[in-house]
């Protein structure tokens, strides 16, 4: 395969998992990081000792503080900023002679929704927003069933790159064709992103429960199972009322096999998040839900499903879509209701 040059903004777990990939793949790739001590690790230790711990990076992979250098003169940019960050770092290359002509191609794996005054919008949209209109209908999403760590490793995962624009779909699912990653197209972008984003709500129900099933007598595997069928039905009841287009995204690795291993593996931070709600007492540090976006970093890691919690609610008061895992466990969140509330509740899905 020929070798492309390809920037990673963003050099957290995900970013820099799938920049292992692609170095296995033989592809050119720095990192944008905006810790020095991720930059540090990266370069001198071949290690993101911060975010991806225990796992050797390729002497080939670069990091730089420089976002601007690492977006310069790349045939591939692969966000993977935070979504509570993602336009007021886009605002930051604009300019870059090769993102200012549209000769990147721009993909993310940015998992989440945005907040805007008209509402909660989706991560292509935010970003097309913010880029050159070149890039209308011409960015690229790509999720999937992924845990960094796996990806990582070199262990079989699948991917999807949805996409408006199917050359750019294909670019990027040829970039991808690296060893461990087995990656299919799909114009169904908006299903694609709110499979992404909405399986880690019911992730962080999934993790209260499992936690809970230790302990008591009512809990089992049966009723994890009806949290992960009743969650992707509301996944794919949101996923519509946004205007998804296919209703396999949401049977296949997308929907399904996102939620599948985002609820059950070892590595889910979501998983972890709901789990802390019943093993430690972490929502007394927050006031509400607004509290907990706000101060995040208190957690010690990053539940993406707590925060897409907020905006999954506003989506479904708007428009009055009837999600009760998702809306239960922003009761929680937002101190309205408690998690064993939410779970006695479960009979009435």
């Amino acid at each position: 395969m020929e070798s492309k040059s390809v920037g990673v903004i963003g050099g957290g777990a995900w970013g820099t998992g799938l920049a292992q990939a692609l170095a296995r793949g033989n592809h050119k790739v720095q990192i944008w990081a905006l810790e020095d001590e991720v930059v540090s690790s990266i370069n001198n230790e071949h290690e993101n000792k911060k975010f991806l711990p225990g796992y050797k990076l390729s002497d080939s992979i670069k990091c730089s503080n420089d976002i601007c250098e690492v977006a310069k003169d790349k045939e591939f940019l692969i966000i993977a900023s935070p979504s509570i960050f993602l336009a007021k770092t886009l605002e930051k290359i604009v300019n870059v002679p090769n993102i200012a002509d549209g000769s990147t191609v721009i993909t993310a794996v940015t998992k989440g929704f945005v907040p805007s005054v008209s509402g909660p919008k989706l991560i292509l949209e935010t970003m097309e927003e913010v880029l050159p209109e070149i890039y209308k209908d011409c960015t690229v999403y790509v999720a999937g069933p992924s845990h960094a760590e796996e990806v990582a490793m070199g262990k079989l995962t699948g991917l999807v790159a949805a996409s408006l624009n199917p050359k750019n779909s294909i670019r990027v699912r040829e970039l991808l064709k690296v060893p461990g990653l087995m990656v299919y197209s799909s114009f169904d972008v908006i299903g694609v992103q709110i499979c992404a984003a909405a399986k880690n709500v019911i992730a962080c129900v999934y993790g209260a429960l499992d936690a809970l099933a230790e302990t008591s007598d009512k809990f089992g595997d049966n009723t994890e199972s009806l949290v992960m069928a009743a969650g992707l039905n509301e996944i794919q009841t949101l996923g519509f009322a946004m205007g998804a287009t296919h209703a396999e995204t949401f049977t296949s690795i997308s929907g399904v096999g996102d939620l599948d291993v985002t609820c059950k593996s070892k590595y889910g931070r979501n998983r972890r998040f709901g789990q802390d709600l019943i093993k430690t007492d972490m929502l007394s540090k927050f006031k509400d839900i607004d509290d907990l976006i706000a101060n995040v970093g208190k957690i010690g890691y990053l539940p993406e499903g707590a925060i897409a919690c907020k905006y999954v609610h506003e989506i479904s008061v708007k428009k009055d879509l009837k999600l009760p895992l998702c809306n239960a466990l922003y009761k929680i969140l937002n101190k309205e209701s408690t998690v064993e509330q939410m779970l006695t509740g479960l009979q009435n899905l």
